[in-house]
């Protein structure tokens, strides 16, 4: 996750508090959203950005997983993400994520 999301995540945590957000993410590897997904929960692992050591627990979910789907309206998932989810590993998306949330996310919606 690159510096300047992380530092618009941690001002809405700051202003909004972290049981009210919840980060989407869209990388195209299970690897890279689980990367973005510590970050925002446990905070940055490649301790270059101002997350590194402050541990949020956001909710956090990949745009093509299932329970994300589940909660957008049909023709407009279809429309922005729908093409997404035809050519990534949505298994493999899914897993990563789930399993970050799983262990360290305190806010899971």
């Amino acid at each position: 996750m690159d510096l300047e999301n992380q530092k618009r995540i941690k001002q809405l945590t700051e202003e909004y508090g972290a049981e009210n957000i919840i980060v989407v993410l869209g990388a195209a590897e299970g690897e890279l959203s689980g990367l973005a997904a510590e970050t925002v929960t446990v905070g940055d692992p490649t301790y270059a950005g101002c997350l590194t050591g402050v541990s949020l627990g956001l909710g956090v979910y990949h745009a093509v997983e299932p329970s994300f789907k589940a909660v957008c309206k049909p023709d407009v998932y279809e429309e922005q993400i729908g093409m997404m989810e035809m050519i990534l590993d949505v298994e493999d998306i899914t897993n990563e994520m789930t399993s970050v949330r799983e262990e360290h996310s305190k806010y899971n919606k």
